[in-house]
Order: structure tokens, then sequence, then C-alpha cells
């Protein structure tokens, strides 16, 4: 890989899980309903297919990079700090030193030097009548399931009573009295996923366009930003973990990166040729930007882990 800075990495690929049930929308009775959506596949098909959503993989990248953070040395607000989905507008003392300041320039600045976490993920600042936005640097696409390749299934559970299970079926309160029956759903197959990360953004404020935070503090966000985003694909953290922790038994696509303006080339992984579109487009980008755009696949976690580092290295 090239000396020069990273402006931005792409994630494409397919990861297969199985028995998981990481993105439910709810209860119906006593069944657990678990999310489905509607797509158009590569070969041009409507289809049906369990999917994690892009905000549950938001959570667990930004869940990564908060444990990350905390245990080092970056600077965190006090709502970033406990976690809060208010972040930054849980600040008292962040509020207090904004005072009745309104110019949104002027707060994202100050934002961005008080919080890595605010800075990386986005928030909005709503506090004092105020509409302050900051987009995040990180982006998740929805984890969909290949509709050939991906099945949900429905399995039975009871909750048992010990007192009740000990009247047997032939008394007169019957075998089933504090005994719930419910059912719970368990997705297993191959899933598409793209992410992108926008590392050149890390300490920008968009309004100004200007950087307002020192290179030696944005250094240490992207690297923790990087290093998040290779914990997200290694442990997806979800619902009904306690009993159905995903088995992921293999992850393979590709990595790209660019040292300039370029976007890093992104191709979704529901396209069967995803890898050879992605070598094609960033072949082109690089020979129109010198070189500015690179590539890497990987066929196993272990290869994808090993890119992110160097990665991560580089920074």
């Amino acid at each position: 890989m090239a000396s020069e800075s990273l402006a931005s990495v792409s994630i494409s690929g397919q990861i297969t899980m199985d028995l998981h049930s990481l993105n439910n929308e709810g209860g119906e009775g006593n069944q657990i309903q678990t999310r489905m959506v509607h797509i158009v596949d590569g070969s041009g098909q409507l289809a049906v297919v369990n999917a994690v959503s892009g905000d549950m993989l938001k959570h667990i990248q930004a869940e990564h990079f908060q444990a990350i953070a905390t245990g080092g040395d970056l600077k965190l607000c006090e709502g970033c700090r406990r976690f809060s989905a208010n972040r930054v507008n849980e600040d008292k003392d962040f509020l207090d030193a904004l005072g009745t300041e309104k110019d949104n320039i002027t707060i994202i600045d100050r934002l961005l030097r008080w919080c890595a976490m605010d800075d990386v993920e986005g928030i909005l600042i709503t506090v004092g009548n105020r509409s302050a936005p900051r987009k995040s640097t990180v982006e998740f696409g929805w984890l969909v399931g290949l509709p050939d390749k991906t099945r949900t299934e429905r399995y039975f559970h009871v909750k048992y009573d010990m007192a009740g299970r000990g009247e047997g079926s032939g008394s007169e309160t019957g075998a089933n009295v504090g005994q719930n029956i419910f059912y719970r759903p368990a997705s297993s197959g191959v899933y598409a996923a793209v992410a992108n990360v926008e590392l050149g953004r890390v300490g920008f404020n968009d309004i100004s366009r200007e950087y307002v935070v020192d290179e030696e503090e944005r250094r240490k966000r992207k690297k923790v930003l990087l290093e998040s985003l290779i914990y997200t694909f290694l442990k997806p953290n979800g619902a009904q973990r306690n009993t159905q922790n995903p088995h992921i038994t293999s992850f393979e696509g590709v990595v790209s990166w660019s040292t300039s303006f370029v976007p890093a080339p992104m191709v979704s992984a529901l396209s069967a040729n995803y890898r050879e579109d992605i070598e094609r487009v960033a072949g082109s980008l690089s020979r129109l930007n010198a070189g500015s755009v690179g590539f890497k696949a990987f066929e196993s976690l272990g290869d994808f882990a090993g890119i992110m580092a160097e990665l991560v290295y580089r920074v």
C-alpha cells in the first residue's frame, strides 16, 4: 500500500451467519417477528429476504468505538461516556460553555474539539432551540440476505415453571399452567454487506470547510474508527445474542480505499460480479487520478482483519 494519507475506505462483501436473530421488528401474540425486506436481486427479480438494518450496524460500530475510546485517551462528552443516545445534548459543561451561541459554525467547531465520538458518529444538537448538524463519517447499508442463500425459521420454546412441571398432565390444573409457549425466529444465510468511512472528514467542519482538530488528535480518532469497523464484523452485537449468538462461518469481499477526493469504489455484493466491477472501477479511477485508488480482496475474516490492520497502521 502507498504511504499517502487515506481519505476514504469502503467495504463490499458477503458474510455468512447461521442461526442468528440480530434484528427483529417486535412481537405478535406469542411470536417474535424478524426483520424482512423487499429487494431487487442481482438478476432483476423481486424477493423478500431477512435483513439487519443499517441502524443496527451503526449502533454496533458506535458501541465498539465508545469502548475503545473509553479505554484510551480520546476526548468524550458526558453523554458518550455513558453511551447515551442523546450524546452531547446531555453534557451540561458543553452546553454551559456554548451559552447563548447560535452560530452553527462556532457550535460545530466546539463540538469537534469537545468529543471524538460526536465527531465520528455524527449528532444533531437540538438543545436551546438549536439545530446544529454533524453528519456521520461512517455509513452502513442494510445487511441483506441473498434470496437463494438465506432462510428464516421459527422455533418452539417453552418458559418452564418448575412448580407447574410437578403437577403432571393428569392433574386438575393441567401440565401447561405457568409454562409460557412462544416462537422465536432464527435466520441463516449469506448476507451482502456495504460500508463506507470518510476518514478525510474526521475533525473537519463541513460548514466552514476547515479542519478544527489538530493532526495528532485526528490520527488517533481515525485509528479507533477503523478498529471499531473490524470489530463490527467480528462481533455483530444485537438481539437474542444470549441464546442465539451468530455462527459466523465466512466473510469474503473487497476493501477499497482512496487517498484523494475520489470516493473509494463500492459495489453491492447482491451482484454476482461485484468483485470484478470494483476492480474495473478502481482501475479506471486510478488512471484518472494518478494511482489514488486501491483495493484488496479478502477470502476470510482473518484476511479482512489483516487488510484493515494494514490501513490502521497507515493512519
